[in-house]
């Protein structure tokens, strides 16, 4: 099977984006292979499409749970068996679909970088017969990134383990170094580097200096048509303004990581599906979600980096109709960067405090604690501990990135049950037990494979049809499963926090490490102030340029280009001077631009540019391919 009967059978399209086709046929034949697909790409089937032509497991590396089950259940619909292993299963879950996976039942695996340092994972992994390592969000291999995560820098060991591995990267948004230091770290020897260009065409970038943010929201909602997000950067905000956006008759809702998971989860079907027209959401919100119909993107505050600004803004326009990416400013907005930095990166003593009172919160004793998932409620923990919630979520990242813990967001895992007895044991148990018998049978008639695989079950569903309350079904479960009949987990939705080593007696944490991350952070600061400051140059090549491509085509839809080409109409490019030029290629059919200039008696050379600039935008000329100057027809 080709890779475009691949693509068409298992999902419906006739045929790849552009580098998708050569991507693909890069890691068929072997070779280490890099893609940069900016988001909206397509970046997904860069490594599905080959996986489903090789013969064993893919095993995708990914940081993000909600990106984990949101593939894990788009491959499923498309009948592509894959599964995902996350903090908050349990060890014998994981054992079961470990052996699934030796055994051939799934095409995918998806799995956290912190998995591929588990001996327990390593142990199973070596019997899978793995034909792909893809890792998604490569960036974060590297410390020039904007989001270095260290358990990224342990992938190149997994992949010693196995001969000749093919593997991918993929990531939406590096610069060229951080590109390099990805096939440095994961020992990509002549690795295969595919770079799509960062402009989206048919974005709009614009930067709106108000006075009042609220009303300028308000503005853009009611102006423009169709779906939109709007970002913020605190979850009071989230709420304010998606309240205040209802009462005035707009269809909107609010989305941080601070609501219970079912809450968040309905939420975003909502949106998704169009019941709701506007999510006001902190950057919680949108990983893995491809809505194609986004019509704008509002950054109510300014984002801390031009990557984050370029994956969050990039979440309109998939569709590739006109959109817009609104960035909303104000210059009390720079007070607040002295005060971020000085937030963001706590003193090494007070890191060491959140690290000591993590491990005594959870009840952790010194020289214990590895690969031990908890439920974590930050709020609660800051609270007994009596911390500021800000530098505890900061001492917390940095501590992820020394290694030490994970942390995952809360996130809805329905509950799940597996038969663990054989159907002869079951049917006698049952013949014996008569009055919880009712149960079995239920589950039964309700759930397939439940003797096969750990299957999510839905309490209230259940307790609703046997006319029994929910905490007496769960009960009676929770028995079942005290007796060994089945492996009965509990749904949850609280984050988790996992101990990646055991707890040791003391921690360094060293200031120098801290001043370089507070420096690279002052930079990528600083670019994001020099892109809101810029009136000149187009916002999508200060874009591009920026992820390392050379200067792009003016965009011709951005504020500054906008505004560029009201400033020509005005100043430029008189009713006169069109007569002149249109004369002359009319009389000419077969003029060169330089040509044009001494007919039209043009001298100042940078003011011809910009006027043929404008006389091409609006489509007065065209320039044929063997590079003569014509008269637009349609403009006679």
């Amino acid at each position: 099977m080709t890779p475009e009967q691949t693509l068409k059978q298992y999902f419906g399209y006739d045929q790849f984006r552009p580098l998708q086709k050569d991507i693909v046929q890069s890691v068929l034949d072997g070779k280490p292979t890099i893609a940069l697909l900016p988001t909206g790409g397509g970046k997904s089937l860069c490594f599905q499409v080959p996986a489903l032509m090789l013969e064993g497991v893919c095993v995708v590396v990914t940081p993000l749970i909600a990106l984990m089950k949101d593939q894990v259940e788009n491959l499923m619909k498309r009948d592509i068996q894959a599964v995902a292993l996350y903090s908050g299963m349990k060890r014998k879950e994981i054992e079961f679909e470990l052996e699934n996976c030796i055994n051939g039942k799934y095409k995918f695996l998806y799995v956290s970088p912190e998995r591929l340092k588990s001996k327990h994972f390593i142990d199973y992994a070596v019997n899978i017969k793995v034909s792909l390592l893809a890792i998604d969000e490569a960036h974060c291999i590297s410390q020039w990134g904007y989001d270095f995560r260290p358990p990224y820098l342990e992938i190149s060991e997994f992949i010693s383990r196995f001969n000749q591995l093919k593997v991918i990267a993929l990531t939406a948004s590096a610069t060229k170094d951080v590109v390099s230091d990805i096939a440095l770290k994961l020992e990509l020897k002549q690795a295969q580097v595919f770079v799509q260009s960062f402009v989206r065409s048919n974005l709009s970038y614009v930067i709106r200096k108000t006075e009042n943010k609220l009303q300028e929201i308000l503005k853009i909602a009611q102006k423009l048509a169709g779906s939109g997000l709007v970002y913020v950067k605190s979850r009071r905000k989230a709420e304010e303004i998606s309240r205040h956006l209802n009462e005035i008759g707009l269809k909107t809702d609010y989305y941080h990581a601070g609501l219970p998971a079912l809450d968040r989860n309905k939420k975003q079907e909502a949106w998704k599906h169009g019941h709701i027209r506007i999510m006001v959401c902190t950057n919680a919100f949108g990983m893995g979600i491809d809505k194609p119909d986004v019509r704008f993107v509002i950054h109510e505050q300014k984002p801390d980096t031009l990557e984050a600004y370029y994956q969050e803004a990039g979440r309109a326009g998939r569709d590739g109709n006109l959109s817009y990416c609104i960035l909303l400013f104000h210059e009390s907005d720079r007070l607040e960067d002295a005060r971020t930095i000085a937030v963001k990166y706590p003193k090494p003593e007070e890191i060491i405090q959140v690290y000591e009172a993590i491990h005594n919160y959870l009840k952790i004793a010194v020289g214990s604690g590895q690969f031990i998932s908890c439920d974590f409620d930050i709020s609660d923990f800051c609270s007994s501990n009596k911390l500021s919630t800000q530098l505890t979520l900061n001492a917390i990242k940095i501590l992820e990135n020394e290694a030490y813990f994970q942390t995952t967001e809360s996130i809805y895992l329905p509950s799940r049950l597996k038969i663990l007895c054989d159907y002869e044991t079951l049917n006698e148990w049952q013949q014996n037990h008569t009055a919880v018998d009712v149960i079995f049978k239920m589950l039964l008639r309700s759930y397939g494979g439940l003797f096969d695989f750990y299957t999510n079950i839905y309490e209230s569903e259940i307790a609703r049809r046997l006319k029994k309350s929910e905490s007496w079904l769960k009960e009676q479960l929770l028995k079942f499963n005290d007796l060994e009949l089945i492996d009965y987990i509990p749904q949850t939705t609280q984050p988790q926090l996992v101990l990646l080593e055991n707890r040791l007696r003391s921690i360094h944490v060293s200031s120098e490490k801290i001043n370089k991350l507070r420096e690279r952070y002052q930079e990528k600061l600083l670019a994001v102030n020099q892109y809101i400051d810029n009136n000149n140059e187009c916002r999508t090549s200060i874009i591009v340029q920026y992820f390392g491509e050379k200067k792009s085509k003016d965009c011709g839809i951005c504020d500054v280009c906008l505004r560029n080409k009201r400033s020509l109409n005005e100043h430029f490019v008189s009713q006169k001077t069109i007569e002149i030029i249109k004369s002359i290629c009319l009389t000419n059919s077969n003029i060169k631009e330089d040509e044009l200039m001494k007919l039209a008696n043009i001298t100042d050379l940078d003011n011809y540019v910009l006027i043929l600039r404008w006389l091409k935008d609006y489509q007065y000329i065209i320039k044929t391919k063997e590079g003569w100057v014509q008269w637009n027809s349609k403009k006679q």
